[in-house]
């Protein structure tokens, strides 16, 4: 059994976007936008595309050590430790910017990629569909567990055996209630069921 783990709200305490904005004293343009993007608003892809482009010039090694930094839901991140070949973490945003973040967490990471030059990106080169991971490993005979929150994790909770709609950071977009399995609003919750499906 696999368990895939989206990133913001889900493992870190914070969302990682406002917290680059701010680096980048931006934080106006993305915080409405995150906001709509979460409740299914606005398509994913359309939003992240738009942040990267307002993001882009701040230091991708500012971001990357701030984002190293973020608080993570301790419960969270002890199931993982403890579970780390069978933990993934699938995000849309950049490898270059939670690189560090990545590091802390310690498994497996599947995420979007950009061109970065000169300390800044200059292009976004792939946008990770979340579901292409569940696909991937479900035909590979894995049983798929995805936990999520966000609009964007629809499908791959969708196509995953067993999808969590986890409200711990804030409450799960509207469109994963007639597709989830379970909805939780605790890391303990959480971490109880996690540990009872591995």
């Amino acid at each position: 059994m696999k368990f895939l783990f989206d990133l913001d709200g889900t493992i870190t305490s914070q969302e990682t976007l406002p917290i680059i904005a701010r680096l980048g004293g931006v934080s106006d343009r993305i915080d409405g936008l995150t906001k709509e993007t979460i409740q299914g608003n606005v398509p994913f892809i359309e939003s992240f595309i738009q942040r990267v482009t307002i993001l882009k010039d701040i230091s991708v090694k500012a971001i990357s050590d701030r984002l190293a930094e973020v608080p993570l839901y301790e419960e969270v991140f002890r199931f993982i430790q403890e579970h780390k070949e069978d933990c993934i973490v699938v995000t849309g945003n950049l490898y270059c910017w939670c690189e560090g973040l990545f590091n802390v967490i310690g498994c497996r990471y599947c995420c979007s990629d950009a061109l970065v030059e000169n300390d800044k990106v200059v292009k976004i080169k792939s946008i990770l569909r979340k579901e292409t991971v569940v696909d991937e490993l479900k035909a590979q005979g894995e049983k798929v567990v995805f936990v999520g929150d966000g609009n964007n994790d629809m499908e791959a909770m969708r196509h995953a055996d067993i999808s969590i709609a986890a409200g711990l950071t804030h409450h799960p977009a509207r469109s994963l209630y007639s597709i989830t399995d379970y909805m939780v609003f605790n890391q303990s919750a959480l971490c109880r069921l996690l540990n009872q499906l591995s």
